[in-house]
């Protein structure tokens, strides 16, 4: 059996970003802990101050197959290119999985991420994002 990993990004606005990748990955928001309504009663009961409550957020595959995506809050602005990027295959080996990309770019773009360039080469093909902080990822 692999061992599991969960991705996790630096992020000035972890609600921001987690909205974001929900999208962009068909995820959805971690629900709060069984017995709570919401991150913030769970937040207060465990006794964490209320100016750390934006410190975490993360989303999870609905499906309970994909890795869970964790936001931890940074002060420091994002400088250099990735080291590791997602490729978010939206297209999968449809024949139209380029229109497929290039819709889930319009979706992506309306949600504040930016298109960079388009890469075709002998090797692939892909749309090179970058998400609304600033993180490298492609389409394909």
């Amino acid at each position: 059996m692999a061992i599991g990993v969960q991705i996790t990004f630096d992020a000035h606005d972890t609600a921001g970003q987690a909205a974001f990748w929900a999208l962009a990955l068909d995820y959805v928001l971690q629900p709060p802990p069984p017995g709570f309504d919401s991150w913030e009663a769970f937040a207060e009961q465990v006794g964490i101050p209320r100016d750390q409550w934006d410190r975490l957020n993360a989303v999870i595959d609905p499906e309970g197959v994909g890795p869970r995506v964790l936001f931890q809050k940074v002060p420091e602005d994002k400088t250099v290119k990735n080291r590791v990027h997602l490729d978010v295959n939206v297209g999968g080996l449809a024949e139209n999985r380029r229109e497929l990309a290039q819709a889930h770019r319009e979706k992506l773009e309306a949600a504040g991420a930016r298109f960079v360039r388009e890469v075709d080469e002998p090797s692939g093909w892909c749309l090179v994002m970058t998400d609304p902080e600033g993180n490298e990822f492609c389409l394909q």
